[in-house]
C-alpha cells in the first residue's frame, strides 16, 4: 500500500477555484473522481490526518500512487466533467450505477411514408414520437401487442416489409389482423397514418375518448343485430381496458414525474424509480450498490441522478418533476443541470405530504424489498467465490491474492484459421469487456506452443508498452495538451494479472513462461489446465497439483477454462465461415466486392446460396442470367461432401 504522504501535493500547489479530481493508483487506473467548491480545501482533507479518515476513505488514498486535477469555471461545469469521468473511467471507489441497456420506449416513427410501432431505445431520433420510459422491456411489448389489435399498426422491419411488398402476401400478423398490411395495398398510406396518429393520441392520454367511441360503436352494432361486429367491439374495449389496468392511475393526469427512494446499510445501497407519465405508473427500474465511497444521503442522490439522466436528452426522458427522498447536495446546480439537458424546467424537491408523499412511501417500500433479496441471494454466491479464490491461492502456494485471472485458448482445424482467446475474471466474475481475440499466422501457427507463445507475448508487449505511455507523472495540475490527446485514458493491456491460465499441459505452460521471461516479466504466475484429468500443472513442477473433483477453486478454473474454449470457438467459426465464403465465391468470373457482399447480405450463408435456383439468384441486385448459371455451377462443385471435424477436440463444426 502506498504511503499517501509520498505523493501529497504541496498546499501551494492547489488551486482555491471550483474543480474536479482524480486518484490513480500505481498502474495509472483512475480509482477516484470528485468535485469541489474549493480544490485545495478538498484535497487538503485527505491528507491532513489519515487515521481520521473513515474506512473507505482510508483504503483509497492508501491504494492511490498519485493525485491530479482540473480547473473549472463554475460548480455547474464541475458536475458536468464530474460526470463525465465517472461515465469514462468507472472508478472502483466511486459508486456506479451499471446498467448495460438505455431505457426502453414504445416508438411510432411519423415521419416514414407507413408509420411503425416499435420498442426502441437509445438516442432520440428525429419525426419519432416517443412514450414512456417502461420498463421492464416486456411490459411495453405486451401493450403494444395488446394494442395491435385495435389500432393495427405496421410494425414489421423495413427488410421484411419490402420482401412481403415484393411477393404480394403479407406476413404473419397481416393474416390474424394484427397488422392492416399496407405492404400489400389493403390500406392507404394516408389511412394508415391516421391509425398510427390514433395509437399516438391514445399513448398520449385521450385512451377514454377511444374506449367511448367504441362502446358506441358496439350499441349501434347491437341494435342492427350485427352481433358479430358487436362481438368484435367489445373484445377491443376489453383489450384496451386491459392496457388501462396494467397503468394504475396513481397521481393527477397531468403529472409527469420520476419518483426516486433509496434503502441502505453500511456497505450496500438499493435504489428503485418508479416512472409517472400522465398520472400513471408506466415503469420501474432499480439498482443494488456496492457503497465503495463515504458519501452523506445528499450526495448520494445527487451522483445518483447524474448517472440516471447523464445519457438522457429531452422532454421524453427527463421529466417535469424529479422527487426524491432528500435535497441532493448542489440542488440548485442540478436541476439547472437537468434544465439544460430537457429544454425546459425541472422541479427537484422532496415530497412532504399528500399523494406523491405517500408514492414516494411505496416506492421506499420497493427498495427495502430488493435489498433485503438481493443479500438473501448474494450471501452464498459471495461465500463461493472467496472459497474459490482463497483455495486455489493456498493450492498453488501463491503470495498474492487472485484478483484477476486471464485464461487463454488456442482453436483451430488441422493448423487451419489459428485462433486464440483471452478471457478476464476479475474477483471470480467475468469481466467481458476485456475479453480479447486474437489472429495467429506465420510461424506462430505451426503448433499450439508456438501460438501460446505468441498470444501471451503480444499481449504482454502491450501491457509494457502501456505502462510506458502512463509513466508520465500522475500527480500535479493536468496539462491541455495532455488532456487532449487522452494521457491517462484507460487502455486495454493496461492492466496484469495475478494469474495467468493456459488450456493444456507443460508444454504450454513452458510457453507462456518462457514468452514472460524474454518479456522480462517475472511478476505474473502461470498455471496449465489439462482436460483429461483435469490436474495443475506449475512450471518446472514434475508432478501436478491434484485439486478434489468437489473443489471450488478447481470449478472456477473449470468455468474460466470452457468460457476461454467457447470465446476461442466462436471466433474460429467465424473466420472459418468467412475464409470458406471467400475462397468459394473469389473463384466465379465477374463476382466483384460489392456483389459479393450483397449475396450474402440477401442469402445470410453460403448454404443458403448453394440451395437457391438462378431465379431466386437473380433476386440480387446486379446479378444477371449469366451471372446466375456460373454461381450455379461453381456452388455445385464447391459443396462439401462432409461437416468438418476440430480435430483438436473432436468437435463436429457446422
Amino acid at each position: 500500500m502506498a504511503d499517501p504522504s509520498s505523493y501529497r501535493p504541496r498546499p501551494g500547489e492547489i488551486p482555491t477555484a471550483p474543480g474536479v479530481y482524480r486518484f490513480r493508483d500505481p498502474h495509472g487506473r483512475v480509482i477516484y473522481v470528485g468535485k469541489a467548491k474549493s480544490l485545495r480545501q478538498r484535497l487538503n482533507s485527505y491528507f491532513a490526518n489519515v487515521s481520521t479518515l473513515t474506512p473507505k476513505t482510508h483504503a483509497m488514498v492508501h491504494t492511490a500512487a498519485g493525485v491530479e486535477w482540473t480547473v473549472v469555471g463554475s460548480e455547474l461545469e464541475a458536475i458536468q466533467l464530474e460526470y463525465t469521468w465517472i461515465k469514462e473511467f468507472a472508478p472502483r471507489f466511486n459508486i456506479v450505477f451499471r446498467d448495460d441497456k438505455s431505457y426502453p420506449y414504445l416508438a411510432v416513427t411519423m415521419g416514414e411514408k407507413y408509420p411503425r410501432a416499435q420498442v426502441m431505445r437509445g438516442d432520440r431520433r428525429k419525426d419519432v414520437k416517443y412514450f414512456g420510459p417502461f420498463y421492464p422491456a416486456k411490459a411495453i411489448r405486451d401493450t403494444l401487442d395488446t394494442l395491435l389489435r385495435v389500432f393495427p399498426v405496421r410494425t414489421c422491419s423495413a427488410g421484411v416489409f419490402r420482401r412481403a411488398e415484393a411477393s404480394g402476401r403479407p406476413c404473419l400478423l397481416g393474416y390474424i389482423d394484427k397488422c392492416s398490411a399496407p405492404c400489400v395495398g389493403r390500406i392507404s398510406p394516408e389511412d394508415h397514418k391516421e391509425l398510427a396518429a390514433d395509437l399516438c393520441r391514445f399513448m398520449g392520454g385521450e385512451g377514454t375518448r377511444f374506449i367511448r367511441d367504441l362502446e358506441a360503436k358496439m350499441a349501434a352494432a347491437a341494435t342492427a343485430m350485427e352481433y358479430e361486429n358487436a362481438a368484435r367491439y367489445r373484445d377491443d374495449i376489453a383489450a384496451l381496458r386491459r392496457v388501462f389496468e396494467r397503468n394504475a392511475v396513481v397521481l393527477a393526469e397531468d403529472t409527469e414525474a420520476d419518483v426516486f427512494a433509496v434503502s441502505e446499510d453500511e456497505l450496500e445501497a438499493a435504489v428503485q424509480v418508479f416512472h409517472v407519465r400522465n398520472g400513471r405508473i408506466r415503469g420501474q427500474r432499480g439498482w443494488v450498490v456496492e457503497k465503495v465511497e463515504d458519501s452523506t444521503p445528499e450526495e448520494f442522490i445527487e451522483h445518483l441522478l447524474q448517472q440516471v439522466y447523464g445519457e438522457g436528452a429531452g422532454t421524453e426522458r427527463i421529466p417535469r418533476e424529479v422527487l426524491v427522498p432528500v435535497e441532493p447536495a448542489d440542488a440548485v446546480d442540478l436541476a439547472e443541470w437537468l434544465r439544460g439537458l430537457r429544454g425546459a424546467a425541472v422541479s427537484l424537491r422532496v415530497p412532504q405530504r399528500g399523494e406523491k408523499a405517500a408514492l414516494l412511501e411505496t416506492v421506499r417500500d420497493n427498495a427495502e424489498q430488493a435489498l433485503r433479496l438481493h443479500k438473501s441471494r448474494r450471501a452464498g454466491d459471495i461465500s463461493n467465490r472467496s472459497a474459490a479464490l482463497q483455495e486455489l491461492q493456498e493450492a498453488l502456494g501463491l503470495p498474492v491474492p487472485l484478483m484477476r485471472i486471464e485464461c487463454y485458448d488456442i482453436s483451430h482445424v488441422q493448423g487451419t484459421n489459428v485462433v486464440a482467446s483471452m478471457v478476464v475474471v476479475e474477483d471470480g466474475l467475468p469481466k467481458k469487456s476485456d475479453y480479447r481475440k486474437f489472429n495467429i499466422t506465420g510461424d506462430a501457427a505451426r503448433d499450439d506452443t508456438a501460438s501460446m507463445y505468441d498470444v501471451i507475448t503480444r499481449r504482454f508487449r502491450h501491457y509494457l508498452q502501456d505502462q510506458t505511455h502512463m509513466a508520465p507523472a500522475i500527480s500535479g495540475a493536468i496539462d491541455p495538451d495532455e488532456e487532449e490527446i487522452g494521457l491517462g485514458a484507460p487502455r486495454k493491456f493496461a492492466y496484469p494479472p495475478s494469474l495467468v491460465v493456459v488450456d493444456g499441459g507443460p508444454p504450454q505452460v513452458a510457453a507462456a513462461v518462457r514468452a514472460l521471461e524474454d518479456l522480462g516479466i517475472d511478476d505474473v504466475y502461470v498455471v496449465g489446465l489439462a482436460k483429461r484429468l483435469e490436474e495443475l500443472w506449475l512450471p518446472d513442477d514434475e508432478f501436478p497439483v491434484i485439486l478434489p473433483r468437489a473443489s471450488h477453486g478447481l470449478y472456477l478454473l473449470q468455468r474460466i477454462r470452457d468460457e476461454a474454449h467457447r470465446f476461442a470457438i466462436t471466433f474460429h467459426r467465424k473466420k472459418r465461415s468467412v475464409s470458406m465464403i471467400a475462397s468459394t465465391l473469389d473463384d466465379v468470373p465477374g463476382l466483384g466486392p460489392a456483389r459479393r457482399a450483397a449475396l450474402l447480405k440477401h442469402f445470410g450463408s453460403l448454404k443458403r446460396m448453394r440451395a437457391a435456383t438462378e431465379e431466386e439468384l437473380r433476386e440480387v441486385p446486379g446479378v444477371g442470367p449469366a451471372l446466375a448459371a456460373q454461381l450455379v455451377a461453381i456452388l455445385a462443385e464447391g459443396e462439401p461432401a462432409a461437416p468438418a471435424v476440430n480435430m483438436t477436440t473432436g468437435e463436429v463444426l457446422d
